[in-house]
């Protein structure tokens, strides 16, 4: 499948954009503490009228245009587009040969060195390509295993998600991608 990357750039967008926390939020004059009452009669000082010492001219006064957590970020794509942003990903690992399809992935314990010895083992045969000894892989299983994700948690480098949890932006974070022949039969069956 040929890639079309405004399609991918504006599924990455979309996905980031959906992600994202809405934090920054400033008071405005109603949400200031205080402020009650008139801080001098209208007329009669010589001084301007204010209604409130809580106004944004005022310190201690509420923000005019500060950021809200009201504010909402999310974006729309449509389900083929996300799909085909997905495939164009897939399909792009295939072709720079950045793709690694596994018989099955199965550990009988929880242990860390012997998952990065499957992981090793792959770099050996100049399978994945390591570039100056910093791993980039992401491995993709088609169901959840605690003993696979326990043993793959402190790897540096690598990162291990499930079929269900398929995104564009860790295909496109990760160089090389490590897949089973479940995962490969699921995908063809949920993507037609």
């Amino acid at each position: 499948m040929k890639v079309n990357e405004a399609l991918v750039h504006q599924a990455v967008i979309t996905q980031l954009a959906n992600e994202r926390k809405v934090i920054a939020h400033t008071k405005d004059r109603s949400e200031v503490r205080g402020g009650g009452r008139k801080p001098w009669r209208q007329k009669g000082t010589g001084r301007a009228r204010h209604g409130s010492s809580r106004s944004p001219i005022w310190i201690g006064g509420g923000v005019t245009f500060g950021p809200r957590n009201e504010r909402n970020f999310k974006k729309r794509l449509n389900k083929k587009m996300k799909q085909n942003a997905i495939l164009m990903a897939l399909s792009d690992k295939a072709a720079n040969e950045n793709l690694v399809i596994l018989d099955k992935l199965e550990m009988a314990e929880f242990k860390t060195k012997i998952f990065n010895g499957i992981i090793s083992n792959q770099e050996n045969k100049k399978i994945i390509k390591a570039e100056s000894q910093k791993r980039s892989i992401l491995v993709m299983v088609d169901r959840a295993d605690e003993k696979i994700k326990y043993s793959a948690k402190n790897l540096p480098g690598v990162e291990l998600i499930n079929l269900d949890n398929i995104n564009l932006v860790d295909l496109l974070k990760y160089k090389n991608l490590v897949i089973t022949k479940g995962v490969v039969e699921k995908i063809e069956e949920r993507y037609k």
